[in-house]
């Protein structure tokens, strides 16, 4: 199930995203698996439709997910575009490295992290 946290200041849509793709990355959610509904997401979540249906479309664009005419949306797998952003995480994690050097943390101490 999707967590919404009121208290993150991320747009509670891109919660959603992370959400899915968190569970379909991890197998929890399997290919051609159907997903809820709009209705019944924004029901569940207690949040307006048009919430849900910004996630959908965007994880539609991204390739996560597609939608069926009038069957609903589906899990599409792990789209390609992955390796994009495995890119943007490493770059993202260089800077966090980068930042802790500055900081005095030793490269051990930052290898303990990687277990």
């Amino acid at each position: 199930m999707i967590q919404i946290n009121y208290r993150d200041g991320r747009p509670i849509y891109e919660q959603i995203m992370d959400g899915f793709r968190k569970q379909i990355i991890q197998g929890v959610l399997k290919k051609d698996e159907k997903l809820p509904s709009v209705r019944e997401l924004a029901t569940m979540l207690t949040i307006n439709p048009n919430t849900i249906s910004r996630a959908y479309r965007e994880l539609e664009h991204e390739g996560y997910i597609y939608t069926s005419q009038g069957r609903g949306c589906f899990v599409a797998g792990i789209p390609d575009q992955s390796e994009k952003r495995i890119g943007e995480l490493k770059e993202s994690l260089k800077k966090t490295i980068e930042e802790l050097k500055y900081l005095g943390v030793r490269k051990e101490d930052v290898d303990d992290y990687w277990n």
